[in-house]
This record gives C-alpha cells, sequence and structure tokens, in this order.
C-alpha cells in the first residue's frame, strides 16, 4: 500500500475507538518513571524494566520564566539558567544554534526551553506536531496531515552547516524542548545530526517538535542519541533526512539513531512520532560501540518513506537517495515496537526492500529480548530480515536470541513495484562459535503480497558452528508460498535443502515448531511442508473479510476452514482487531 491506495488504511481501521489512557504516551508509564508493561515477558522476550513518564507533570519546570527574542544572546541565558527555569523562544523568530551544557539538576527541577506561543496554540499535550504549526499547509507527497488554520508558532533554531543546531553538551540533564521547529539552511552542504547528544547526557524529553533537512541536500540525522540515557523523542515530526548515492559525501541516514556507544546507553522512548528518513528510518547499533541500548519502547509511530524518493516512480524527485528499511537493530535489548505503522520499502541499494531487519552488528552488539507485536508493515519488496550476523572482519556478533514477532499485518509485499527480492522471512544465523541464533517466536502474522514473492521463507546456518540454531517457533501464520518456498540463503548451508520445506525444517534447527500455517499458492513439484500445516489455493480461499487492495479487512469470516484453527484454538493469523486498537490514530 501507499498513498495511492491508503483508502485501505480508512477501512481497515474504520470504527476502532479507544480511551485515551490505553493510546497515550505514557501507557506503559507512570508518575516517576514506574514501569507497568503488564507482565516480564512477552513469549520468549524479556519486555523492557525501565521507563520514562513523559507527561509534562513529570517534567515540572516552577521557576521563573525568560523570554527570549532573536536578538538575545541566546546562549548566554541558557548558561545563567536556573534549574526549574522555563526559557521561551519568540514564536515565528529563527535562533542560532546552542548548547545546552551540565547543570545540577533533578526530577523537580527540569529546565524547559519552548516557544513563546501559548499552550493552546500548540497541538494538545500527547498529540503530534505538523508543519501546520510553522504555516506549512502541507507537505507534497507526504501523508495528508489535518491544518485548516496554518501559523507560525514554532521557534525556529537553524543550523547553517557541520552538526548541532542543537548539542546536549557531557553531563546535560534534565532539559525539556517543546514546540520547535529545528533545522539547517538549505544549499550549505552535507550536515550530520541536527539534535546531538554528547556522552553522560540524561533525562532529555524532545516533544512536539517539527525536525528537518531540506528537499535536496544530505542530511544525515535527525537525532543522534550518542552515550545519553533516559532520552524521550514524542509526538513529533521529522522529514527529509537522506544521502546520495553515488556522488553524496554521507551514506546513511536517519531520523532517530542511537546504540553506538562505549558508555551505558538507555532508557529510550520513541512514541507517537512522524519518522521521515531514506536509509532507516530508525536504527540501533551499525557503528563502533562498547555496550548494548537497553529499555527501548518504539511505539505508535509513522515510518514513512516517500514514493518520489524511489527511482522507479513515475514522480521520482531525481536525486538518487540512499535507501535501506524501515526499523533496523544492530545493538539493542528489552526493546518493545508496538503499535507501529511503517510504510514503504524499496530495494536497488545495498539492501532488498526489508521493512524490519534484525541483525546485531559488532562483537559487543546483542540483539535481544525484542518484541514486535500489532505493527501494520505496507508497501515493501520484502518483509522482515532475521540474523544472527557476523561483523565485516567475520568475527561473531554478541548474541541474536530471545525474539517475539506476533500478531503484524505486512500488506503490499511486492518486489516488481518496490525493487525487492520478494522474500517474506528471512531466518538465518552466520555465527560460527557463539550459541547460534536462538528462542525465535513468529506467531499470528498476516502476510499479503500484491506482486511476485520469490520465498516465502530462506533459511541459513554456518557449516563450522557445532550448534544449529534453536527453538525457532513458525506458528499460525498467513502468508504466500512464494515461486521457490523454502530456500537457502545460500554459502555452504548443508542442512537447508532448497525447495523442501520440511526437510530443511528438520535438519537446520532444533527443538524447533513450524505448524498452523497457511501457506498461499504453495508452487506444485515443491517437497512437502511440516505436518499441520494447511495450503490454500487463492487468497481468496483463505477467508478474509476483504481482500480488496482498497477494502482490505483481514479478519477470518466465520464460514474460513482456518478460523479457529490455529494452535491456540484462535484464527489463523493476526489479531486484526489488537493490530486495529494499537495503531488507532497512528496515521
Amino acid at each position: 500500500m501507499s498513498i495511492r491506495n491508503i483508502a485501505l488504511l480508512g477501512m481497515l481501521f474504520a470504527g476502532t475507538t479507544l480511551c485515551a489512557w490505553s493510546q497515550g504516551d505514557n501507557r506503559y508509564c507512570g508518575p516517576g518513571d514506574v514501569p507497568h508493561f503488564g507482565a516480564e515477558k512477552d513469549g520468549p522476550a524479556a519486555l523492557p524494566t525501565r521507563c520514562i513518564s513523559t507527561s509534562l507533570a513529570s517534567t515540572p519546570s516552577r521557576g521563573k520564566t525568560i523570554r527570549v527574542s532573536g536578538r538575545t544572546d541566546l546562549p548566554a541565558v541558557i548558561e545563567k539558567a536556573a534549574c526549574g527555569d522555563t526559557i521561551m523562544l519568540e514564536a515565528g523568530g529563527t535562533f542560532a544554534p546552542f548548547t545546552l551544557p551540565a547543570k545540577k539538576c533533578d526530577a523537580q527541577h527540569w529546565i524547559t526551553i519552548r516557544t513563546s506561543a501559548s499552550d493552546s496554540a500548540l497541538p494538545p499535550e500527547g498529540t503530534r506536531v505538523t508543519p501546520c504549526y510553522a504555516n506549512v499547509a502541507s507537505l507534497p507527497a507526504r501523508p495528508r496531515y489535518t491544518c485548516s488554520s496554518p501559523k507560525s508558532v514554532l521557534a525556529r533554531v537553524e543550523l547553517k552547516s557541520g552538526a548541532g543546531a542543537i548539542t546536549l553538551a557531557n553531563g546535560a540533564n534534565h532539559y525539556r524542548l517543546i514546540g520547535l521547529e529545528v533545522t539547517r539552511t538549505p544549499g550549505t552542504g552535507v550536515t550530520y545530526g541536527l539534535i546531538r547528544f554528547e556522552d553522560g547526557v540524561d533525562h532529555i524529553v524532545i516533544d512536539r517538535c517539527w525536525v528537518h533537512g531540506s528537499l535536496l541536500d544530505e542530511t544525515a540525522r535527525g537525532v543522534y542519541l550518542g552515550g545519553s540515557t533516559y532520552v524521550a523523542v514524542v509526538d513529533s515530526y521529522f522529514n527529509d533526512f537522506h544521502c546520495i548515492a553515488m556522488t553524496g559525501t554521507c551514506t546513511d541516514a536517519q531520523a532517530v539513531t542511537g546504540g553506538n556507544s562505549r558508555v551505558p546507553v538507555g532508557v529510550y522512548k520513541i512514541v507517537g512520532n512522524f519518522l521521515e528518513a531514506a536509509a532507516e528510518n530508525i536504527i540501533f547499533g551499525g557503528a563502533p560501540g562498547a555496550t548494548v541500548p537497553a529499555d527501548i519502547e518504539i511505539r505508535r509511530n509513522y515510518m514513512f518513506k516517500p514514493l518520489t524518493w524511489m527511482p522507479s516512480s513515475s514522480d521520482f524527485i531525481g536525486t538518487r537517495f540512499i535507501s535501506k528499511n524501515l526499523f533496523e537493530l544492530k545493538n539493542g535489548e528489552r526493546v518493545l515496537c508496538e503499535g507501529n505503522l511503517l510504510e514503504n520499502s524499496w530495494g536497488g541499494f545495498s539492501q532488498v526492500g526489508y521493512g524490519i531487519l534484525l541483525t546485531p552488528r559488532g562483537e559487543w552488539a546483542a540483539v535481544q529480548d525484542v518484541t514486535i507485536r500489532y505493527n501494520y508493515v505496507t508497501g515493501t519488496g520484502s518483509g522482515i530480515g532475521l540474523a544472527a550476523s557476523q561483523t565485516a572482519q567475520r568475527a561473531d556478533s554478541l548474541a541474536a536470541q530471545r525474539w517475539s514477532i506476533h500478531d503484524d499485518i505486512l500488506d503490499d509485499l511486492d518486489s516488481r513495484h518496490y525493487n525487492g527480492d520478494g522474500i517474506v522471512f528471512q531466518i538465518s544465523s552466520e555465527l560460527a562459535k557463539r550459541p547460534p541464533l536462538n528462542n525465535i517466536t513468529i506467531d499470528h502474522v498476516t502476510v499479503v503480497a500484491r506482486g511476485p514473492v520469490k520465498s516465502a521463507v530462506i533459511v541459513g546456518v554456518h557449516p563450522a558452528n557445532p550448534r544449529l540454531p534453536f527453538n525457532i517457533n513458525f506458528t499460525n501464520n498467513i502468508l504466500p508460498g512464494g515461486k521457490y518456498s523454502v530456500w537457502s540463503t545460500g554459502g555452504n548451508n548443508g542442512c537447508a535443502k532448497s525447495g523442501q520445506p520440511e526437510t530443511t525444517f528438520k535438519n537446520c534447527w532444533i527443538n524447533s515448531e513450524v505448524s498452523h500455517n497457511v501457506i498461499v499458492d504453495y508452487p506444485a513439484g515443491q517437497g512437502p511442508w511440516p505436518k499441520n500445516n494447511f495450503l490454500a489455493k487463492g487468497m481468496r480461499s483463505v477467508g478474509f473479510t476483504s481482500e480488496s487492495a482498497e477494502t482490505a479487512n483481514y479478519q477470518l469470516v466465520s464460514s474460513s476452514p482456518y478460523k479457529r484453527k490455529a494452535s491456540d484454538g484462535k484464527d489463523v493469523g493476526a489479531d486484526v482487531e489488537a493490530v486495529k486498537t494499537a495503531i488507532e490514530g497512528v496515521r
């Protein structure tokens, strides 16, 4: 799905209502940063054990109010500000880059830096800001946002070149930013990191800010989390983060990135945002580090790439930006990814259009205890890549284990339109000595293809590892069979027998289960699936309420042969009502 048929979302999620508490920014976190995720684990994965309460009541600034115009020496004002003060930047004014220094603040005395516009001029707390509040009625090729009356109420912070429109200095703590437009001057070369964190930064909330690059320039990162702890990015809008292929200076561009540090990092909260970037919309890891970021909540975000950036699009902008995926973890533990809408990912660079990738990269890097649930992924060239990977120097990464992926919908998977490989799931382990990929659950996922699919599952193991991946459970899913249904990732994967699902799963995984899946249009002439799986001929035979691209509803009708046929007695495929509830209002 793309903007061209976005009506699908309206049909899928029509009529869903939910109380404000359950959908709010602080659903899982109470005052005093008390976590209430409802359980310690989701399947094999431990849930976060720490959280950040981002309510205004949790970040009090009861000191004096300091009003600042564009002619004021803002760095001097910030330096003199006391803990608990509020610094109001003139609404509609433009300010030079500034640094937030370390101060001895605490949980009862935050420094707030915000627009001088009244609270009533901004969207209410817990509601995403849009460029409408900077007098921009709409952005071409992006999802439409409500803007009945454009107005200039944000305070603009503009970086001319380099990095750090806003820099959080070593030891900076207890700052909240509200109602700022953070951007760069067009035509001044590559910009790295509009909001940049140094080591030792803690307790920072970025709230209702518009953070953006420029139309064609290289702007590498919106927020670079560095060596920070207890940082939240909520209800903000990020766009135009991209690096140019072949001729550009930067390589990957992200809206939010972190997890590359030699000091302990986390907790992180990324909730309620619009996040647009060419390479990875969100990524943790991928660069040198020494620690694993922990306790990360990624919830109710709209991760989006405009189709005008896709070279094969009829509306192609004309500049080739490096595109990779929508969400990637190369380093992180106790991560909850829930209720997000992820739209548009294509291949053509170093990747093949995956929506989501979990692939640890670094001898210090682990991807473990990850929960991915109740998300809607649409418009991709491939589905989900799960790989226990090595470094570029062929050394094992630290760990790839305890992943729970369930009740997600992957729609409009189309390798032709999105220039991908058409792989629904890659499940592979390249670790040669350390424990291989283990304790992975993929359960109740619905995948609908709108174009060619190469493989339902590709499997790989490292031939030198004496242990095979173990406790891999692939159950209760609906997915297309693909041209080469279960295939090897290549190389010396002696266990993977291409075209032989039952043999491959039996030989490549230990103590694992593959059952109660509906395989749509499984090709004739290939080997059998393990027993207790279902083969369906054509999408219509599955029994969706509606499979039309314009009116899709992937709930099963009462007459569906797979109604209540899952191993747990539920319907096979995703819990569509739960996805509807989790994603209500995200777009």
